[in-house]
């Protein structure tokens, strides 16, 4: 019995450390993210996760589809990594400040 028990959690740590490296999540890809990755209709998926943390989802949806829709791209995560999209980066409003969430 204490075979099978050790059997089976020897197995169970294979198998998590298996999905643990073949995940994807944890990295992003700049050739997934980069400029132009998106087709126009993939935006409004892409928003949504961006902006799925903010208390301001209104205000960073707006601005994130139109970003998206000029930029093409969105990038990982829900807040920074900007840098692996230039175009969104780099928009600004008259202040100065941001444009993209």
């Amino acid at each position: 019995m204490a075979k099978l028990i050790t059997s089976l959690l020897y197995l169970t740590i294979i198998f998590s450390f298996i999905f643990l490296t073949t995940s994807k999540d944890a990295k992003y890809h700049p050739e997934k993210y980069g400029p132009g990755s998106l087709k126009s209709y993939q935006c409004g998926g892409e928003c949504t996760r961006r902006c799925s943390n903010t208390k301001y989802h209104k205000p960073c949806m707006f601005f994130c589809q139109k970003c998206c829709a000029k930029c093409l791209c969105v990038p990982p995560g829900t807040y920074g990594n900007k840098q692996v999209c230039p175009c969104y980066n780099n928009w600004k409003t008259q202040q100065g400040g941001p444009k993209c969430p």
